[in-house]
């Protein structure tokens, strides 16, 4: 029988989505190379892996951590065929309230991080003509929420480079996935969030209520890190994998409440939208 064990380079291993998709691979026989940004969890987790893996200090906010990274990957595992972009956080609060140094630093994690090591990867990928980019975005990269409009913002970001690079890699043999999760028992809404909280009076019911109500859904929502890790192992396995996957029972809802409602605001003014072009 052919040995189809996949090489996997996974960013943000330390909890959450990565630490559930290293364990799993690495029970089935997988082979990773997961980043970490302290020397002891990566070391641990080299520890660990045995020769099936290595830890890898990278903060995928300075790019030539990244570079270094994925070039340790390449050496330690010989060849990358899956590349996971998980590494991010939510920064929470109203538009108005969160400060301009914070907007700054989640495109660093959620956007440049990413871009960080598509650059670093693509040309190992390229070469190989083939290889599967999976974008960890959310249910908050289709689908906006008051009180997360800077990750939306990230989230929406990092979907439309996900969407470009499919176009561009198609051809050479290259899949990309974006998997828009739903809430997941992850520390996402706890202690790797960042909140603002809601001083203004005119956003208490919009945006202060919605945001008690994700801090007190945390810890209980329905979706399963685990087997969200069991969806990536089955999806890299596909020979047609899709561009876009929502996950959870929140999502997939989510997205197609928010494209019908698109489509019928679409076809109510498309006579005024089409009126904008130069008589024929």
């Amino acid at each position: 029988m052919a040995n189809t064990s996949k090489h996997w380079f996974i960013t943000g291993v330390s909890t959450g989505f990565g630490a559930a998709l290293a364990d799993l691979l690495l029970s089935r026989g997988d082979k990773v190379a997961a980043t970490f940004r302290q020397p002891q969890q990566a070391e641990a987790f080299t520890q660990k892996a045995g020769n099936n893996g290595v830890g890898l200090v990278c903060d995928v906010t300075h790019e030539e951590q990244v570079k270094a990274a994925v070039a340790g990957a390449i050496d330690a595992l010989g060849h990358l065929d899956v590349v996971v972009n998980n590494a991010g956080y939510g920064s929470l609060g109203s538009i108005e309230e969160i400060s301009a140094a914070e907007v700054q630093r989640q495109f660093e994690v959620n956007v440049y991080g990413p871009l960080h090591v598509l650059r670093a990867v693509l040309p190992h990928l390229r070469q190989r003509r083939s290889g599967h980019i999976i974008n960890i975005t959310s249910i908050g990269g289709l689908k906006t929420f008051p009180g997360v409009g800077v990750y939306n913002a990230s989230k929406f970001a990092l979907e439309a480079i996900g969407e470009s690079l499919a176009q561009q890699v198609g051809p050479l043999g290259i899949h990309v996935t974006n998997i828009e999760p739903s809430g997941f028992r992850t520390d996402w809404a706890g202690r790797s969030a960042n909140v603002v909280i809601t001083a203004i009076d005119d956003y208490q019911r919009t945006v202060g209520e919605n945001l008690k109500g994700i801090q007190s859904y945390s810890g209980k929502q329905p979706g399963d890190p685990q087997r969200a890790a069991q969806i990536m192992f089955d999806l890299v396995r596909q020979p047609n994998p899709p561009l876009h996957l929502p996950i959870g029972k929140a999502a997939v809802r989510g997205a197609r409440e928010k494209f019908m409602a698109l489509l019928q605001e679409l076809e109510s003014q498309a006579e005024l939208g089409n009126s904008a072009d130069f008589p024929e």
